[in-house]
């Protein structure tokens, strides 16, 4: 080997050790940055002599990448479910608690009783309606309660939205990156790396599936078969809702859907073929779940009022007449429940605040004339009333009142264990996944040895080029 090709190999090798040393830092720098592929440098013989870098490889599980990002979905999703079922259950209250309605009517049932053990009393008669006016107040929370999850649900519909854009414009700017980039021979490890960060944002949006391409581009597509980017990006739209009513539903037009090019893409649904992760989950609250909540609330409203303005229940009343309960000043209308848990009040007949005379729950509601004070008929058939099971209204069952209400939010209740026991299983997988996506990262100790070795390259490739120098000056001396 003649002196100019050992200085030649020698001064490649030193190149090369140094963009090795430089790899293998950035690898040991990023340990714990999310996104990271481990990467490692391809070596090449030249055609001249000595050494060259063929590549930089960046390591990924592809397989595992994906498991993982359907599981975000599933995660996401399940844990804005969990979240907002919590939040439902402490505004609404569990059985036990002093709040629910369920405890509001049987602390009404007890008022009752008292009244009617002492039925001359005008302060225990007062303490009747305040307590009904309890359980009207309560079952309005519950209401605004309600609604205004739904409007948050809605809120995040909009967020994840404006997110899915913006991330999707994100990938596709980086994949023309990659393209121009990989066509003069850099390195795009960097973008690869910030473009799979911004497809883990869409991952917990929506469940999705990436697909390479030999130019280092990719594409992406949902689960159910919606393309978001093949080349150039598809933009959602949707509109927020600032207010929402019980009234107002999907179906009415009153709620937004989500939009391609300003169609929607399913006006049954609102979501189309998009379904799944933090993005469908809201959908499902707002236009689910939270409904069948409010129908709940809606249906204890019917039953209260409809026990209270029977004839038989005060014979001073006829079909068509006020009774304890009413809708907003009026009776009850089997056309127009939706929404009369916000809506429901107590007759002003009764209710002092109103100018009332609180001794006609003992007399009857419509009584010409004050009865015998110590009379308990009328209040006792009130008692009667409120225990009586009856299943003769549309979406009732055969249960009395305080029974309907334990019922309701005993499911609620119910329906929060079984989404965080779900929540607890996919957080497991998750868990699962990660660690091993993370034990196919970067290995602190296999970087640490490769440092030693490129030290030990470098250290022969000095040495090389030292000992040239040193025949180069011993011919020079002669």
């Amino acid at each position: 080997m003649s002196i100019s090709s050992a200085l030649s190999n020698a001064m490649s090798g030193l190149t090369v050790n140094g963009r090795m040393a430089e790899v293998t830092s950035s690898n040991l720098a990023n340990v714990l940055t999310d996104g990271y592929g481990r990467r490692s440098v391809e070596l090449t013989s030249s055609q001249l002599g000595g050494v060259g870098v063929e590549s930089i490889n960046r390591f990924v599980d592809a397989g595992l990448l994906a498991d993982r990002r359907l599981t975000d979905a599933a995660l996401e999703g399940q844990d804005r479910n969990t979240s907002m079922l919590v939040r439902l259950e402490q505004s609404l209250g569990d059985p036990e608690d002093a709040a629910s309605i369920g405890a509001r009517l049987a602390v009404f049932e007890n008022a009752l009783i008292s009244a009617s053990s002492d039925p001359a009393s005008d302060v225990r008669l007062s303490n009747v309606v305040s307590r009904l006016n309890d359980v009207t107040i309560t079952l309005q929370d519950n209401t605004r309660t309600v609604q205004s999850l739904r409007q948050e649900a809605d809120a995040a519909i909009a967020r994840d939205i404006e997110v899915l854009n913006a991330s999707l414009l994100q990938v596709e700017a980086m994949n023309e990156d990659i393209l121009r980039l990989k066509a003069t021979g850099n390195d795009t490890s960097a973008l690869i790396d910030a473009r799979q960060t911004a497809v883990d944002k869409i991952a917990g949006i929506l469940p999705i599936r990436e697909t390479q391409r030999e130019n280092g581009t990719i594409t992406l597509m949902t689960t159910s078969g919606t393309t978001l980017l093949d080349g150039q990006t598809v933009q959602f739209g949707f509109e927020r809702t600032p207010t929402i009513t019980a009234d107002m539903t999907l179906a009415s037009g009153a709620l937004g859907a989500i939009t391609l090019d300003g169609v929607a893409l399913d006006p049954t649904t609102g979501i189309g073929r998009l379904d799944g992760g933090s993005l469908g989950a809201s959908f499902a609250m707002r236009d689910g779940t939270l409904v069948e909540v409010q129908a709940g609330l809606d249906g204890i409203a019917v039953d209260l009022v409809a026990r209270f303005e029977d004839p038989t229940t005060d014979p001073t009343l006829t079909a068509g007449d006020l009774g304890l309960l009413t809708d907003e000043g009026g009776v009850l209308d089997l056309a127009d429940t939706v929404g009369l848990a916000g809506r429901i009040g107590i007759n002003a007949a009764v209710d002092p605040n109103a100018g009332g005379d609180v001794t006609l729950l003992r007399d009857g509601l419509n009584a010409a004339v004050q009865g015998p004070v110590g009379d308990s008929t009328q209040l006792n058939r009130w008692i009667a009333a409120l225990d009586v099971a009856r299943a003769d209204l549309p979406g009732s069952v055969s249960q009395g009142a305080s029974g309907r209400a334990a019922s309701f939010t005993s499911q609620i209740g119910a329906t929060r264990l079984a989404a965080e026991e779900q929540l607890s299983f996919t957080s497991a997988r998750w868990d699962t996944l990660r660690e091993a996506e993370l034990a196919n990262g970067v290995d602190t100790d296999l970087e640490l040895q490769m440092l030693l070795l490129v030290e030990q390259a470098y250290a022969a490739n000095a040495r090389v080029i030292q000992t040239v120098d040193s025949m180069m000056q011993s011919l020079m001396e002669i």
